[in-house]
């Protein structure tokens, strides 16, 4: 009915097949008892994982009534409490229902077996009952597995009007009572318990009705509708199902949750780090976390239905940002601490190089004109100090931010000349320190590492430089080659050592902040050559956030909306601090704006082939180039 009134599908394509249920035998309910130990007692039973929707609560406060008439009765509820419950308040429902079965004086006459049983062992128990019971709270309940085993078992049911008992237990089947209701409960039961005569007729109606239930003929039914379809579709055929890659579909992706970036937001920024998923204010906040968030809204503004709502918080992370810069010296201050007072007067050259990427990435999608005004001139004032940085990272950072401001604004003649020199540079460090076995242009990978190639290649491509593209692809190819398990899934480099010349990678603590700069230089690879393996590969590094790793425990946390803080050794880190949540949200946008740029072009023309190049080649310190195998990496299965 719902089918047909709801959603308007016509009747002649319904097909109703009933819950399957084991084939159990017509018993008398005395049948099993002595197995389980209540020779003797009449049986009120159910089953199920408990929860606090059940309204096994009714049913203990119906017992005295009940008690007083039977003195024999006995309550069994079988089942474990629902996971979920168990997670959220362990079995605090299970010990009130208990604890009120005492203040009732009726605690000898309830038992509860929290267990799983097998199919056997739960009908044979199920035989036990005189009368069955399912006192749910929800009338909205579509279907129950529960009633449709005690239907089949042949049982005198007792139930409240929920939609499935409401069919299930008509024309005299079952009796119905009220939500809510002990007395009516325990009326019902005492009736059925006093009358062998009335019980066994609605056994006897359940029993017969249920035996087109049983899994033989439920199959038979299935089997029977499927020869249909086959039928139908030798008449009137349908094109093949097309699957569609990540690419051409973002909906397999996780959709993002905001919910614990605002909670670990007030009104001055992003606090730096949290004690599970609770904000500690203890260490304040910092300039890269801020950037980091501003970079998070404004994708969010791209990839969430009511992206406009996360507005507020881009304005606050960027006002961090305007405040952060020491106007004396140019430079970012880094650590804030809660009282709003500063630690330094120029923090670290990497969270300078992070500040100036996100205001990059704000001049070129800032909503208004205002918003993207402030921070070009931010970002033109704060530029200069970044010429003279050491840190490869910082220029990394840098160069990002260049990129994004110069889509904005292409002629900007300061840009366009620092992202000259700071590829150029980085470029000369690749020159300087890789080899043909070390494609790397330090002695030891730390870090946030793939930003290094991921400029490269990006740069490379806006400058028409090849060979800074290559040696980039190059890098990126090895790196990811190091931080591939044998069994296929990504495994970062810890920060328990790193990774050194000749040395093993060091496997623990593994860092969230690895991933997204991964997943960024995939996805920079893939817009650069075409090549759409590296959209598959950005996506096998990602699930690392959902339980493809080491230890196949989720990272990300869908509760909270937030992220661990990293892999270790024993287990994961369940702190939820900022940068954390902010890779993982990082991450999950830009697969989902790759996903929904991919899909658009996809649906508008077929792809394009890949742009065809030369096998890459390093520059070594010698000077002369060398070619470097590109690692085989597999597809992940």
């Amino acid at each position: 009915q719902t089918l047909r009134t709801v959603y308007g599908v016509a009747s002649d394509r319904i097909a109703v097949i009933p819950h399957g249920v084991p084939d159990m035998p017509f018993l008398d309910a005395s049948f099993h008892k002595d197995q389980f130990g209540i020779v003797g007692r009449k049986v009120i039973l159910t089953f199920g994982l408990l929860s606090r929707g059940k309204g096994t609560e009714y049913v203990i406060e119906a017992l005295p009534e009940i008690v007083a008439a039977h003195p024999d009765a006995i309550f069994v509820v079988i089942g474990a409490t629902h996971p979920e419950v168990r997670r959220q308040e362990g079995e605090a429902y299970r010990l009130s229902l208990q604890q009120r079965a005492r203040e009732l004086g009726v605690d000898d006459h309830v038992v509860f077996h929290n267990q799983f049983m097998d199919t056997r062992t739960l009908t044979e128990f199920l035989s036990t009952a005189d009368v069955f019971v399912t006192p749910y709270l929800n009338k909205e309940q579509i279907v129950s597995g529960v009633l449709s085993y005690a239907l089949g078992a042949g049982k005198a049911a007792v139930s409240t009007p929920y939609w499935y008992a409401e069919e299930a237990l008509a024309n005299g089947r079952g009796r119905i009572v009220p939500f809510r209701d002990a007395p009516a409960i325990a009326g019902e039961v005492i009736d059925l318990l006093s009358s062998d005569v009335a019980r066994n007729a609605i056994r006897k109606k359940a029993y017969t009705h249920a035996r087109d239930m049983v899994w033989s003929k439920v199959a038979g039914q299935y089997l029977a509708l499927l020869g249909e379809v086959r039928e139908e579709r030798g008449v009137r055929p349908r094109g093949p199902y097309q699957l569609r890659t990540l690419q051409a579909n973002a909906f397999d992706l996780p959709q993002p949750s905001l919910d614990h970036l605002r909670v670990l937001t007030d009104d001055t920024g992003i606090f730096q780090h949290a004690r599970f998923a609770v904000p500690d204010r203890d260490h304040g906040y910092c300039t890269d976390d801020n950037a980091r968030a501003l970079i998070v809204a404004l994708n969010a503004r791209q990839v969430l239905p009511d992206g406009d709502a996360v507005m507020p918080l881009a304005y606050r992370y960027r006002g961090f940002l305007s405040h952060a810069l020491n106007e004396e010296n140019g430079r970012f201050r880094n650590v804030m601490n809660f009282d709003r007072t500063w630690q330094e007067s120029a923090g670290s050259e990497d969270s300078h190089g992070r500040a100036l990427w996100a205001l990059g990435e704000t001049v070129r999608n800032a909503p208004t004109e205002g918003m993207g005004g402030l921070a070009m001139g931010l970002f033109e004032r704060a530029l200069p100090m970044a010429l003279d940085f050491t840190s490869p990272r910082a220029w990394a950072y840098a160069l990002l931010g260049i990129a994004a401001f110069l889509t904005r604004f292409g002629g900007a003649s300061d840009a366009r000349r620092a992202r000259i020199l700071l590829a150029e540079r980085m470029l000369g460090l690749f020159k300087a320190n890789a080899s043909e076995d070390w494609p790397w242009p330090e002695p030891v990978v730390t870090y946030a590492n793939a930003i290094l190639p991921h400029v490269l290649i990006a740069s490379g491509a806006a400058l028409d430089r090849p060979e800074m593209v290559d040696t980039g692809l190059n890098a990126l190819h090895w790196l990811l080659e190091v931080q591939t398990d044998a069994k296929g899934h990504f495994m970062p480099i810890g920060n328990h050592g790193w990774l050194a010349r000749n040395q093993a990678p060091a496997r623990f603590d593994q860092q969230p902040i690895e991933v997204q700069h991964m997943v960024d230089a995939l996805l920079e690879a893939h817009e650069v050559t075409g090549e759409r393996h590296f959209v598959d590969e950005a996506r096998r590094c990602f699930e690392w956030f959902l339980g493809r790793n080491d230890l196949q425990q989720a990272i990300c946390d869908h509760s909270t909306g937030g992220c661990r803080d990293g892999l270790a050794a024993d287990g994961v880190n369940q702190n939820q601090g900022a940068e954390s949540t902010l890779a993982w949200l990082h991450s999950l946008m830009k697969l989902h704006i790759a996903a929904g740029a991919a899909g658009a072009a996809v649906a508008a023309e077929p792809a394009p082939p890949a742009r065809p190049r030369q096998a890459p080649r390093l520059v070594a310190a010698s000077g002369g180039d060398r070619p470097v195998p590109v690692p085989q990496v597999a597809a992940p299965q």
